[in-house]
């Protein structure tokens, strides 16, 4: 409970724990003229603590102002031989002024401390005014209007404990000064309060929605940045395996099937470097989105499913036995669905070239109301193949399929082959 009263006292009265000055907010700024460059030592001002400064010069000037007609009033009672209020030192005078002028100046950057310059000077003001004027209450335009200023960017800029320290301060200070008007001093200084508090919420829900924003949008590009990883790492794993399997099993067996023969030799080299043509060609395209110090981008067609003879010429000088089983026309196939259909074809063939190698594959194609149907099989390989590896081919192709909402399944079937089967609906144009 002790606690409870002590720590805002702490906050208000001894340490500072206010916001910056519209914080995550664009300040207004204008630049100072080139003559007045060296009369000052800053380049740019601040709007609003411009606008402080005037109003703490006209605050200062207004205050002098009325302490400047009341001793008038009371010279000339005296003068007629009236009672007349007993005169205040300068000193006094240009206290009061300062009172309500330099919290005003201090508001913006310092609105704690000019809260508590305020509560310790305004005493004097209020004296003066009451003293010399004859305020009844003393509650001159000046002293209310600082007052309220300083009340209000408190408010904006603190903590709510601080807020409730503030107005018991004030309706304390002000039942002292005029107890009649202790009332009315509680409503005005809540009402200011409260209304700097709850732009102090806004603005608080305001910066946090911005935030929450802005970390969305990082989080929404980091997102879109992984799948666009995915999808180029898909792209190479399917275009650099087959590829290099291709080129190993052609540069294994074309010495083999040359046998010394340098005509043979130097076509089956001729296929390998073919072969070699074609792959940097394909990863080119991969690639593609890239773009090059001029700016430009490869925009060669990507494969479909018109080239799946040319898989199947390649399956086949690698050693297998393909059967290339398709309707005379497939009709049209968006460019998603034929990629994915021509990689999860190209995948398939590698893996039967690096694990069946010499193996029987059979490769079906068709199309129906569901879509793009795809079966690869292969039996038995006619020698011992790699052994399997970390199977990204395997979860590759099926990212494809899901990604176009269709399904693939894998695996192996009776005999010692293989098998993969896939649908993949038309009409759903996301890029695989």
């Amino acid at each position: 409970m002790i606690s409870a009263i002590v720590r805002p006292l702490r906050l208000a009265l001894l340490l500072d724990d206010t916001a910056p000055p519209r914080a995550g907010r664009p300040r207004l700024t204008f630049a100072v003229p080139a003559p007045l460059r060296r009369l000052v030592p800053f380049r740019t001002v601040e709007l609003v603590q411009l606008a402080d400064l005037v109003l703490a010069v006209i605050l200062f000037l207004l205050m002098m102002g009325y302490v400047g007609v009341w001793a008038a009033n009371a010279a000339k009672e005296r003068a007629l031989g009236l009672p007349a209020p007993g005169p205040v030192s300068d000193g006094y005078v240009y206290l009061a002024a300062i009172a309500v002028s330099l919290p005003v100046a201090l508001r913006d950057r310092l609105p704690l401390v000019a809260w508590r310059l305020s509560v310790l000077l305004m005493p004097v003001a209020l004296w003066v005014s009451a003293t010399i004027g004859r305020g009844d209450p003393p509650f001159v335009p000046p002293v209310v209007v600082s007052y309220l200023f300083v009340l209000y960017s408190l408010a904006v800029r603190s903590d709510r404990r601080i807020a409730v320290v503030a107005w018991v301060v004030t309706v304390i200070m002000g039942w002292i000064t005029h107890p009649g008007s202790a009332p009315m001093v509680a409503v005005i200084a809540a009402g200011v309060l409260l209304f700097g508090h709850n732009l102090q919420v806004r603005r608080s829900a305001t910066a946090r929605l911005i935030a929450e924003e802005r970390r969305t949008r990082q989080a929404e590009g980091a997102q879109a940045a992984l799948a666009e990883r995915a999808r180029i790492a898909r792209e190479l794993h399917d275009v650099v395996a087959h590829h290099m399997s291709v080129i190993a099993i052609q540069a294994e067996a074309v010495p083999l099937r040359a046998a010394g023969d340098p005509v043979q030799l130097t076509a089956g080299l001729a296929e390998i470097r073919t072969l070699s043509l074609a792959a940097i060609a394909e990863l080119r395209q991969v690639l593609g989105v890239l773009r090059d110090d001029d700016g430009r981008t490869d925009t060669a067609p990507q494969p479909g499913l018109d080239r799946l003879d040319d898989l199947v010429d390649q399956a086949r000088a690698a050693g297998l036995k393909v059967l290339l089983e398709r309707p005379s026309s497939l009709g049209e196939v968006p460019q998603a669905v034929g990629l994915s259909a021509y990689r999860i074809v190209q995948e398939s063939l590698s893996n039967a070239m690096r694990h069946a190698p010499g193996a029987s594959v059979a490769v079906g194609v068709a199309r129906d109301d569901d879509g793009v149907r795809l079966r690869v099989a292969n039996g038995p390989g006619a020698r011992p193949g790699d052994s399997p590896g970390a199977g990204h081919g395997l979860v590759g192709m099926r990212e494809r399929a899901a990604l176009l909402g269709g399904t693939l399944d894998a695996g192996p079937v009776a005999g010692g082959g293989f098998q993969v089967t896939a649908t993949l609906p038309i009409g759903r144009g996301d890029d695989a």
